[in-house]
């Protein structure tokens, strides 16, 4: 991607609006989806539980709501994993994104990351909904992180996602051109963890990112504005 090309409103439709604080109130939840509507976000980041919420303020945009599934952890079952999936998109999410089994990455287990990957993504496509994968690429090895993304290769789900956030780490430039380069045009990459800047951001776009987590949007697009002035 050419940013020099990018306006302050194509560069807010790269963003996921977040908000996944366990403190985060009704007020705060509003406030964020506010936020993201004024801004023209692709999508606010929440849990799973206010999602009714933040669809019914947004109804009236394009704004999507996106819920995150077995987060920040991943450690429930598939069945699990597939129940909240299906209530989040009956309460009105529009993209999903979970959290891998990460202890099972750990034991070289990938016939039960294949099957978890499957059984959501197919909730997802069957509702046309958007399916994300959050890898959480700090406790991950560069082999452990390429293994997940062929078989995200093979599944498709739309996005393969770097982190949640919540790890020891985020979305490193590395690690996005890695997953980007393993993946060859299956699915699309979104980073995120750690990406509170224009410049961080920019790197990642320009690297070949299409969504970017963050809570800083508001931050990124007002040192997009003074760089470029439109």
């Amino acid at each position: 991607m050419n940013t020099i090309n990018l306006t302050k409103e194509s560069l807010a439709k790269y963003f996921d609006h977040t908000l996944l604080k366990a403190f985060a109130t009704e007020e705060d939840l509003i406030g964020i989806c506010k936020e993201a509507k004024e801004m023209g976000a692709a999508m606010v980041a929440i849990n799973s539980y206010p999602v009714a919420l933040c669809k019914e303020y947004l109804k009236d945009c394009d704004v999507h709501v996106g819920a995150a599934i077995a987060f920040p952890l991943g450690q429930t079952t598939i069945a699990v994993k597939v129940y909240e999936t299906q209530q989040a998109i009956k309460d009105g999410a529009d993209e999903i994104d979970y959290v891998i089994n990460i202890g099972k990455v750990k034991e070289g287990n990938y016939a039960y990351i294949k099957e978890e990957m499957t059984s959501i993504v197919e909730v997802c496509k069957s509702n046309n909904i958007l399916s994300k994968v959050i890898f959480e690429n700090c406790y991950l090895t560069k082999e452990e992180i390429t293994n997940v993304a062929l078989i995200s290769k093979e599944v498709k789900p739309d996005f393969i996602k770097t982190s949640t956030g919540f790890g020891t780490g985020g979305a490193t430039f590395e690690d996005v051109e890695l997953m980007i380069k393993t993946v060859d045009g299956a699915c699309e990459v979104k980073a995120a963890g750690g990406v509170r800047d224009w410049q961080t951001c920019k790197q990642m776009i320009t690297l070949g990112a299409t969504r970017i987590g963050t809570s800083s949007g508001l931050k990124i697009l007002e040192e997009f504005e003074k760089e470029v002035g439109k």
